[in-house]
């Protein structure tokens, strides 16, 4: 089977469903330009700020699109390539671009408030409570292991610490260029990414050497920083930079896995089960961002929509962002597809899924007359990159979630809310208790995103609109975490891991709560209609 044709089908699907499911879908949710976007209803300078497109668009990008992409697709290839990619093009046009973009227009469309908010004025307040607190504790857990892992990335690579460090440089130089003094976005743009190309020249001449450690500090108060300050001084800037470098990685390696043209020597189908369990439903947990994510929903309704300049950008940002991020999943599906099963199992173990996406991009970029070395040096660096952009994201939305939870707002309230947040995660960090919960993350990240599927849902019942298309994936989302999470409850009782048992026992008691919920209110509102258009 030819890479090439696979991944002009897939990408030709993708387009489609942009073209067409994505704009009738914008239309159910009622976005429209007629109302002004919070950005402009409660501009402040620092959270609600009104953004290019262009510019929130790589916020945004960067922002979802970590490692879980590259990793997830990689891993779940160990059931066979049809499967991935089936569930990597269908999933993000029927589930998660709808998601994505759902979760922006509902926020828009109800003050710039949070899913929580939307599940507490649609379902219940205690399950927006419960949302909140649930969400809260997923974005610590986050913010721990990305804080680990960078910093393992600093130590193993030093010049993506340099790197890094310049980033963070030129990303100030940036908005104060742009918001303070009003410099065009293009020449901006322009000697922006000349600067990126030179951070990570300085950073191969000059590797910065500190101790993991010493970085774990570093990161934590960078993180503080970042969340108090105005979006516009430090984060903003930094994502969309930092976008130039996926964009290129996106780019040079889908023309260069076109011109290459490789040939897929993974089977189709190894297997109902494997050492990760059974295919249904882990596949689509461990396939995870390529297709759907609920951290999505956390930074589409905690940081963009408070960001959006028109209601339209919903569409470009959240389905557009989640298709381009399925086709950084296919890429990473493809870059091992190429590899027979053996060979696969034995990159895998022996260097992990993100070295094995990055020896396969590198082959592909060496067909551009790229040296392999030097190309798989620049996709490691890329997805490091996001690694930290992640982290920082984690860490404001952990900032607006904690305000919501505990309905506190304001100057002071936002220094003791990040505080919290990052204090909480350093313990969990330094401790080493979030690689405890960890195993769990999967499962809860794909609840996150059933659960956003589900408000969006009676979001839609109660104002009259179309409903079943976002209901059906809810569905669907709902059977495989569930699914999942019974899967670990039952597995961790029998090795005595009552810690994981009991908080997968938690999240289906969570799941099932705001269901019940949700169906009750359904099926006692006066005169309710099924809605039937999809």
């Amino acid at each position: 089977m030819s890479g090439r044709i696979l991944m002009l089908l897939s990408m030709g699907l993708l387009l489609l469903g942009y073209l067409f499911y994505s704009r009738k879908a914008a239309v159910w949710f009622g976005i429209s330009n007629q109302k002004s976007t919070p950005a402009h209803q409660k501009k402040d300078g620092i959270d609600y700020v009104p953004t290019p497109l262009a510019v929130l668009f790589g916020h945004h990008f960067a922002s979802i699109a970590g490692a879980g992409p590259i990793v997830g697709p990689v891993l779940a290839a160990s059931y066979g390539w049809l499967g991935v990619l089936v569930w990597l093009v269908l999933g993000s046009i029927l589930a998660g671009g709808i998601h994505d973009m759902g979760a922006i227009a509902a926020s828009t469309q109800h003050e710039g408030k949070s899913i929580g908010e939307i599940i507490g004025r649609y379902i219940n307040p205690l399950g927006q409570k419960i949302f909140l607190a649930f969400a809260w504790v997923t974005l610590i857990l986050v913010i721990a292991a990305f804080d680990v892992i960078v910093a393992k990335t600093f130590v193993a690579s030093p010049p993506v610490a340099t790197a890094s460090l310049l980033f963070l440089l030129l990303a100030l130089i940036f908005g104060v260029l742009r918001y303070q003094k009003g410099v065009a976005l293009l020449p901006l743009t322009i000697l922006g990414i000349l600067g990126l190309i030179g951070s990570l020249a300085l950073g191969f001449l000059w590797p910065l050497k500190l101790e993991a450690s010493t970085w774990r500090y570093l990161l934590f108060v960078y993180v503080f920083i970042a969340s108090i300050t105005p979006v516009w001084v430090l984060l903003q800037p930094r994502d969309y930079l930092n976008a130039f470098l996926l964009y290129g990685l996106l780019f040079g390696g889908l023309v260069g896995l076109l011109v290459k043209g490789p040939v897929v020597r993974l089977p189709v189908f190894t297997g109902f089960e494997n050492e990760l369990g059974p295919m249904f439903p882990l596949l689509f947990v461990v396939a995870s961002c390529g297709a759907i994510s609920g951290f999505h929903s956390l930074v589409g309704s905690g940081t963009t929509a408070k960001q959006l300049d028109k209601a339209s950008h919903a569409r470009v940002i959240g389905y557009g962002g989640m298709l381009l991020e399925a086709v950084l999943g296919l890429i990473a599906l493809m870059s091992v597809a190429m590899l027979n099963l053996s060979q696969f199992h034995h990159v895998l173990k022996a260097k992990g899924p993100i070295a094995a996406f990055a020896g396969g991009v590198g082959s592909f970029l060496a067909t551009l007359g790229i040296p392999h070395a030097t190309a798989m040096a620049f996709a490691a660096l890329a997805v490091s990159a996001f690694a930290l952009t992640s982290l920082d994201t984690a860490t404001r939305v952990a900032r607006f979630t904690l305000e919501e939870l505990l309905e506190s707002h304001g100057s002071k309230q936002r220094l003791f809310t990040t505080g919290v947040s990052v204090l909480a995660a350093a313990t969990l960090a330094l401790s080493g208790t979030w690689k405890l919960i960890w195993p769990l993350m999967g499962s809860a990240n794909q609840l996150l995103a059933a659960l956003a599927l589900l408000a969006l849902t009676m979001w839609l019942f109660s104002v009259k609109r179309p409903f079943l298309f976002v209901a059906i994936p809810a569905a669907f989302m709902f059977v495989v975490t569930l699914s999942a999470l019974f899967l670990l409850l039952t597995k961790n009782l029998l090795l005595r891991h009552y810690l994981l048992a009991l908080l997968a026992c938690a999240l289906l008691a969570l799941a099932v709560y705001l269901l019940a919920a949700s169906v009750r209110k359904y099926i006692y509102t006066p005169g309710r209609s099924p809605h039937k258009t999809l």
